[in-house]
């Protein structure tokens, strides 16, 4: 699929996340955005006035999920796809958000987004690096399968952040050690937040964030579960209330048990930032710093 006729003739549906808040035009035959964009999105935690680079943005899901969360940031997607790149234009008119979606390749991506520095990068990399069999859908199949490995997709992300920048994505739990491995020396105040599917079950997915050029300790946070229950149970809606919160309400997806630190100023030092009462240590010096 290679320009905006290919998708018009497989057809567009308009669908609705955030619990109908955000109308979303998409290929009917295509790759399709779903509850990862909205996680990826909840999880970055930008605010109004930071530049926001979608980077492979599709139809720019998870850049307008968190434009509607965090109203006044500056928005900007890349995609290589151009009839992607027309729905992502069609979605940011249709749901009254400021945003510039440009076409080009994360390799070499054109002046306008090579020349700057982002606050935030946020991307959701193709799960898929082996060959395999191909989708039958070949927009779909770009978006789902490595074309530039992993660590040529985040190399791309790192590079277009402002130093100190926050890099925020989703990926499987089996490319974590790859992910990793590009950021190494780069980047660090990692935080890893498994996406576990239900209580107890292993995580698949991961959402991984970290700030280049830092070197603070990576952090493993509790696991963000899905749903309730053992198994999944009919028709019946079995999300966990924290999902419910995320992926209907537009929450921001705040990690739990990774001793984030807290953004505000505080006087005093870290001595008075451990005693904030944002933190759930709240009135106790942390025993790991």
């Amino acid at each position: 699929m290679t320009g905006a006729g290919a998708v018009a003739a497989a057809g567009v549906s308009e669908d609705r996340l955030l619990g109908g808040r955000l109308a979303l035009l998409q290929p009917r035959a295509g790759f399709r955005a779903g509850s990862d964009a909205v996680l990826l999105a909840a999880a970055v935690p930008a605010r109004a006035g930071e530049s926001v680079l979608d980077l492979g943005c599709g139809v720019l899901a998870a850049g307008l999920c968190l434009a509607l969360r965090v109203p006044g940031i500056e928005l900007v997607g890349l995609e290589i796809q151009p009839a992607y790149a027309a729905l992502a234009r069609a979605n940011a008119a249709r749901n009254a958000v400021p945003a510039l979606v440009v076409e080009g390749d994360l390799a070499r991506p054109p002046p306008g987004v090579a020349c700057r520095g982002f606050d935030h990068v946020l991307t959701n990399p193709p799960f898929l690096a082996d060959p395999g069999t191909p989708a039958g859908d070949a927009g779909r199949d770009l978006a789902r399968r490595e074309t530039a490995p992993l660590a040529r997709w985040l190399d791309a992300a790192l590079r277009r952040l402002r130093p100190g920048g926050r890099l925020t994505l989703i990926q499987r739990t089996g490319r974590l050690d790859a992910a990793l491995a590009a950021l190494a020396g780069r980047a660090g105040d990692i935080v890893i937040l498994p996406l576990a599917p239900r209580p107890g079950a292993a995580a698949r997915r991961v959402i991984l964030s970290a700030r280049k050029g830092a070197r603070g300790p990576l952090r493993l946070a509790a696991p963000f579960v899905l749903h309730d229950g053992p198994a999944h149970d009919g028709d019946r809606d079995s999300y966990s209330a924290a999902a419910a919160a995320v992926l209907r309400g537009g929450a921001a997806l705040v990690p739990q048990g990774a001793g984030a630190r807290c953004r505000r100023p505080h006087r005093g030092g870290d001595t008075a930032r451990d005693l904030c009462s944002s933190h759930p240590e709240a009135g106790q010096r942390r025993r790991t710093e």
